[in-house]
């Protein structure tokens, strides 16, 4: 399989309903929690594409675009966008899906950075040889 097609193959969704226990005095989604679902969904494509162990190194500059409403359905994508030698980087995008209407909008963007890592715990090659 060629590298364009392992990344459209592994390109990751993840639906969630977001409600009030995860919002902010707003009735809105907290930062935190868009970070943490993100950074999951991005070690959920890390892993996917290189079928190794992958642990986030950093994140790049997140976009908070629009809030995100309690009573939503939200979309969470991740797509690898680089592929180094010890390292990938991950664009998660969050969409919302409003529950009662056909209206979908991107909400929040970021970048995340992921290393793979060997039996011993060594960053190794994303991909093999």
């Amino acid at each position: 399989m060629d590298i364009q097609q392992r990344i459209i193959d592994t390109e990751t969704k993840v639906f969630k309903t977001i409600f009030a226990n995860k919002t902010n005095h707003y009735d809105t989604l907290f930062g935190g929690e868009a970070m943490s679902l993100m950074n999951e969904v991005a070690f959920m494509t890390a892993t996917r594409f290189t079928k190794k162990v992958c642990v986030t190194a950093s994140s790049g500059h997140i976009d908070f675009n629009m809030p995100i409403s309690s009573g939503t359905i939200i979309e969470v994508n991740g797509k690898v966008s680089k592929i180094g030698n010890t390292s990938l980087d991950v664009i998660v995008e969050i969409f919302i899906e409003e529950m009662y209407s056909l209206k979908r909008t991107k909400a929040i963007s970021g970048t995340f950075t992921l290393v793979t890592l060997d039996k011993n715990n060594k960053p190794t090659k994303v991909l093999s040889d």
